[in-house]
């Protein structure tokens, strides 16, 4: 991956809708190698899909909850039983196997304290857990789900030296578009 794809891969993160020429004027490229590019990020798994962001007040899912979870079975059997359960629960938008006190963290997202009461009893129900605690958000400050693309020199996104004579790439140029 050079930093042509990685530019690439910073517009498309923040904003998939971007016609391929409009993508293609902002790296430098015309439209044909552009495309072809981002097909290969594609079948690459780069590229894992594109979605809308919606936000999840406006749609009446305003508690967000961090579900730390402590297994007292560590066997492969109760792993894939307990995966195949909270993949399979759509409250959760993340679900991580941790190192440290805690077994898993998972991010819900539920109407009210109502609906996660009875996710919570779903899940206790399901398998055995040594301890489940829950944690509620008061106040979401930053919410992303645009990565600080890594480089080979080290950089972590736009702004950062991309380890090439083009580091002058910003965001300021992401956003105008002017190159």
């Amino acid at each position: 991956m050079d930093l042509i794809d990685r530019k690439i891969l910073d517009l498309l993160q923040r904003d998939a809708t971007l016609a391929i020429a409009e993508v293609a004027d902002r790296v430098g490229l015309s439209q044909t190698p552009c495309w072809k590019r981002i097909q290969r990020l594609e079948a690459q798994g780069v590229i894992q899909r594109r979605v809308a962001l919606l936000d999840p007040e406006k749609l009446g899912l305003g508690l967000t909850v961090f579900v730390s979870v402590e297994s007292g079975d560590h066997s492969k059997e109760w792993l894939t039983r307990f995966a195949d359960l909270v993949s399979g629960m759509p409250e959760v938008l993340e679900f991580h196997r941790m190192a440290g006190e805690v077994d898993y963290m998972l991010r819900v997202v539920v109407p009210d304290m109502k609906a996660y009461d009875g996710f919570y009893k779903r899940l206790i129900a399901a398998v055995p857990l040594k301890n489940v605690t829950s944690r509620f958000s008061m106040e979401r400050i930053k919410s992303s789900t645009v990565l600080p693309i890594p480089t080979a020199a080290g950089g972590r996104g736009p702004g950062e030296d991309f380890g090439s004579p083009e580091a002058e790439w910003d965001e300021s140029v992401l956003r105008s578009g002017r190159k």
